[in-house]
């Protein structure tokens, strides 16, 4: 089991394991920090692993890594690689335009024979695809060089997470929420609660609003929808939770919780409204407990989740555990 601090932890058994094979492909925008790319290359080697780079992982064009045909081959090859993980090298924008091509039998059969797919930011619209057209299970985590690559060292919770993963022991994750004043009624804001063998789904909220009314959307009723995102304002992370709740996604899952939405600063017009303000409009349009600070987003401290699998999840005062663990 690790327990690192209140904000986050991963759970999982003590375990060794040996070298895998790690695939690294480019399926949305350019790299253009070649050092970080080339740190976390150097970083996963040095645990040991033996890691595979595209042919095209460092190609561009305009702000892509390769034209749409160069990128669509590489998910191909990262399916056809026989890795143990499929990682990407960073997301950013690309992977919408790539989604009615993607041969997502081949990632499926490749998921079955063992390789994981991990990613986070764009790679959730590829999750999503994969999810609504296959039933694939994927992995919400790390990129190549914005995590492993990172300046400042591999965080040592996300590490852990990885590591869980690799050796196929992990088996949730837990973290503690933020001090919040009871509702108006003097019931807590989160109330306890106790969700057993829902559908957990979810990633960068403006590509899941990106694909509603497309065929690449999943179809989860009773589910737990977890959400994050980057450099969007309070505001606009509102509309698009609206857009969701508005087509009836909201509606339909058994919790919603938020992760880390970072990036952005108030303006002289928000006077007040912040993120918190949406969090509590949020819990006047749903029924659903709405659950915050979940260590996952555009941030170093991120664990891994399994986009597709049956979770539970427990709430007990400000503690929160996703646990997947009984379900292997």
């Amino acid at each position: 089991m690790h327990v690192h601090d209140a904000d986050g932890a991963c759970c999982g058994h003590a375990h060794t394991q040996g070298p895998r094979h790690i695939y690294v492909y480019s399926p949305s925008s350019a790299v253009i920090d070649k050092p970080a790319f080339k740190r976390g290359i150097a970083r996963l080697r040095a645990m040991g692993h033996e890691v595979e780079i595209d042919a095209d992982a460092l190609s561009r064009d305009t702000r892509f890594a390769g034209d749409d045909a160069t990128r669509l081959a590489a998910i191909h090859r990262a399916a056809a690689s026989g890795a143990d993980v499929a990682l990407i090298s960073r997301g950013g924008y690309g992977l919408g335009r790539l989604l009615p091509q993607i041969d997502y039998a081949a990632v499926a059969k490749a998921v079955e024979r063992g390789t994981e797919f991990v990613g986070f930011s764009d790679f959730t619209a590829f999750q999503c695809a994969l999810l609504a057209r296959t039933g694939t299970r994927s992995w919400a985590g790390p990129a190549l060089a914005g995590d492993f690559g990172a300046a400042e060292g591999i965080d040592d919770i996300m590490l852990d997470c990885f590591d869980d993963l690799l050796s196929g022991q992990g088996e949730g994750s837990g973290w503690r929420m933020p001090k919040e004043a009871a509702r108006a009624d003097g019931t807590p804001a989160v109330p306890e609660t106790y969700i057993e063998g829902a559908t957990l789904w979810g990633g960068n909220l403006a590509m899941i609003a990106s694909l509603v009314g497309t065929p690449y959307l999943p179809e989860i009723k009773d589910g737990i929808l977890f959400l994050e995102d980057v450099g969007e304002q309070p505001y606009r992370i509102e509309r698009m939770l609206g857009q969701l709740l508005q087509a009836g996604v909201l509606g339909h899952q058994q919790a919603v919780v938020l992760g880390q939405f970072t990036g952005h600063k108030p303006t002289p017009q928000d006077k007040g409204y912040k993120l918190q303000s949406v969090v509590q409009w949020l819990r006047t349009q749903i029924a659903a407990p709405v659950l915050t600070n979940l260590p996952f987003g555009h941030v170093e401290t991120k664990v891994l989740l399994p986009v597709g699998a049956q979770v539970s999840l427990s709430v007990e005062g400000r503690d929160a555990l996703i646990y997947w663990g009984h379900t292997h």
